[in-house]
């Protein structure tokens, strides 16, 4: 039996998220922002239709999309997932796991690394390189935590720390992501959510690679000069969403999603997306990524638009709630002619 909302208090927790996103979309930050890499979709299946479903995002991947989606995960989940940009040598390994606590509490971790392979190590007297190279490493762990308030309303929060650095330098930093999904309709099959992401105080770099030695005058003797670097903001951004459930018998269904992500430091955008399900097996999805001029030069994402993917679901056990999941996505890019994202899923 459902528990009747409270729809003023969920009105007022909208309100109060979405104010904090209400000088979002501001093209003349473009490019000010570090920390980039919170804003790359590492799993698979939501990737597909290029996180349209917002609002009904489920299980681990959740941890990425809204965290309140994390709280419909079944008792134990465990996610793998590698995307790769072969003309630019990138790729990016994920890992997540969530565990049920209690009836409606579940607790989830989740681990995101780049590799960008070997770069060539150039300084001002030689910049065509020849001394050798250096490997990047960047990285993110969350740590979130979602629940199931009634039938209808689930909530959660993720603290993620985020570290980027080279053999002289590196920063570390931390930020919050929060979120909330609503489900109502005759089979609950309309979806509402809304995800404030990336909330984190300003970052720094620090490392001996800032500092400089030198002479300060000829015959004297050698000095160090430590230099700071200018703090940057973490890519914060608002995801409002909303998703329709088609259930066409008990063999189909085709669920329509549409989310409006206002960014901090960008242009804003919209994505809308559409998902196929066979018997709960086969899973078809596509999506589009709308922002202004996105098919021209003067866009600021490096997505292009379109993206397509599918999911095929293998249950397993006495009551067919366990599952193997294999998922695989494709958006495209200028530059780097797209990516892929390819995925595991264990849910028991």
């Amino acid at each position: 039996m459902k528990h009747p909302m409270n729809l003023k208090s969920l009105l007022a927790l909208f309100a109060l998220m979405g104010a904090t996103g209400a000088h979002a979309g501001n093209p003349d930050r473009a490019g000010s922002a570090g920390a980039t890499q919170l804003l790359l979709n590492p799993w698979a299946r939501s990737a597909g239709w290029g996180l349209a479903n917002t609002a009904s995002v489920r299980g681990v991947e959740a941890m990425y999309g809204n965290i309140a989606g994390l709280s419909q995960a079944n008792k134990t989940e465990v996610l793998f997932s590698n995307t790769r940009l072969p003309a630019a040598g990138m790729s990016v390994n994920s890992i997540g796991f969530g565990q049920k606590l209690g009836s409606s509490g579940v607790l989830g971790i989740t681990a995101t690394t780049l590799s960008f392979g070997e770069l060539e190590n150039t300084t001002y007297e030689t910049p065509e390189g020849g001394r050798g190279g250096f490997v990047p490493a960047l990285a993110n762990i969350g740590l979130g935590y979602s629940k199931s308030f009634s039938n209808s309303i689930f909530g959660g929060i993720l603290i993620r720390v985020v570290s980027e650095a080279t053999s002289n330098i590196r920063t570390q930093g931390i930020c919050f992501d929060a979120g909330i999904h609503y489900v109502t309709g005759p089979t609950d099959n309309v979806h509402f959510g809304i995800a404030l992401k990336n909330v984190g105080p300003a970052m720094q770099y620090s490392g001996d690679g800032l500092a400089i030695q030198g002479l300060l005058v000829t015959g004297s003797d050698q000095l160090t000069l430590q230099q700071r670097s200018g703090k940057f903001e973490i890519p914060s951004l608002l995801n409002i969403g909303a998703a329709y459930d088609l259930n066409i018998g008990e063999m189909h269904r085709v669920t329509f999603a549409g989310t409006f992500v206002s960014n901090s430091f960008t242009r804003d955008q919209g994505i809308v997306g559409v998902e196929y399900a066979f018997r709960k097996m086969l899973h078809l999805r596509g999506g589009f990524l709308y922002e202004k001029d996105i098919t021209g030069e003067d866009r600021e994402s490096w997505y292009t638009g379109p993206s397509a993917g599918l999911s095929v679901d293998l249950p397993f056990g006495q009551e067919k709630k366990s599952a193997v999941a294999i998922d695989y996505s494709y958006r495209t890019t200028n530059p780097f002619n797209g990516f892929h994202s390819i995925g595991i899923r264990i849910s028991l």
